[in-house]
């Protein structure tokens, strides 16, 4: 008899039953047509609405009592959720180089917004504060506005980081661009506090010299510091879905195109500071 296991209406995977007993549990109206379900026999989730004729589902539809039609009802249409977390399947595990170049995308969106906010405070507080005081007071402002600037920085980080996240996506504008998310280790998705928090661990993995990050090549599920710190992992967007199928083991377009930009970028810097450290020196004697 086939085993089947089936996702409930919270997203759940649970299982397994037979052929009865999901029938009964479509019956009742706990799944639908529309949900997914799985045995050994399949290569991949499918929806329940696949197998109506072989398990006789249209004479096991569920019946609701009629009621009279109302023209003031408005019509109607079906919300669709989230997609149901499948456990079970292959997980590919987002590593080092992908994650660098999601974050070097995240860095860039975060920068800009952050520089916009920071010359808006600066620009309004450098009139209120700065107008018509005298050396002692003018430097008083500028901590002020300093300060002020670098809280509204931090907030647009936990804001940006701590809400994409945990939202639906479970990515960031970086993360979506490279194709990996965020997840629990059962593949569920985070909460904002949990978002939180992972952005604050990203403090941690940065001291001493960036070691946290660095051990994302490392470990074994492709974790960094404060992904063990907060109970997460960095998978590929087609992770813990019906299509673990799709997941790509390699770099892609998008990651190799920002490395490449991002090495250049990098050399350029480099060269920069010996440039200028070299005009010092020279300027010295």
């Amino acid at each position: 008899m086939t085993q089947w296991h089936y996702a409930d209406r919270n997203h759940q995977q649970c299982g397994p039953v037979d052929d009865a007993e999901l029938v009964h549990l479509f019956r009742n109206g706990d799944i639908g047509l529309d949900s997914l379900v799985w045995h050994s026999a399949l290569p991949q989730w499918q929806a329940l609405g696949d197998f109506s004729e072989s398990l006789g589902l249209q004479a096991a539809a569920p019946v609701s009592p009629a009621s009279p039609a109302s023209p003031y009802v408005p019509p109607a249409s079906e919300v669709l959720g989230e997609e149901p977390v499948i456990n079970g399947g292959e997980v590919v595990y987002a590593g080092f180089w992908k994650r660098v170049a999601a974050y070097t995308i995240d860095s860039i969106v975060v920068g800009m917004v952050g520089g916009i906010m920071g010359g808006v405070i600066g620009g309004v507080l450098g009139v209120m504060l700065l107008g018509g005081g005298g050396t002692s007071a003018n430097t008083s402002g500028m901590l002020i506005i300093q300060g002020l600037a670098n809280l509204a920085g931090v907030a647009l980080g936990v804001a940006y980081f701590g809400w994409m996240h945990s939202s639906s996506s479970m990515a960031t504008l970086g993360k979506m661009a490279i194709g990996i998310k965020v997840v629990r280790e059962d593949g569920t998705r985070i909460s904002f506090l949990r978002g939180m928090g992972r952005y604050f661990a990203l403090i941690v993995s940065s001291i001493p010299l960036g070691l946290g990050f660095v051990m994302a090549g490392f470990t074994e599920r492709k974790r960094a510091l404060h992904d063990m710190m907060c109970d997460t992992v960095v998978v590929d967007k087609w992770a813990f879905t019906a299509h673990p199928e799709l997941q790509r083991r390699e770099l892609g377009t998008v990651t190799v195109i920002v490395l490449v930009l991002f090495g250049l970028l990098l050399v350029v810097g480099i060269l920069v500071v010996f440039a200028a450290m070299a005009m010092v020196t020279r300027n010295l004697h």
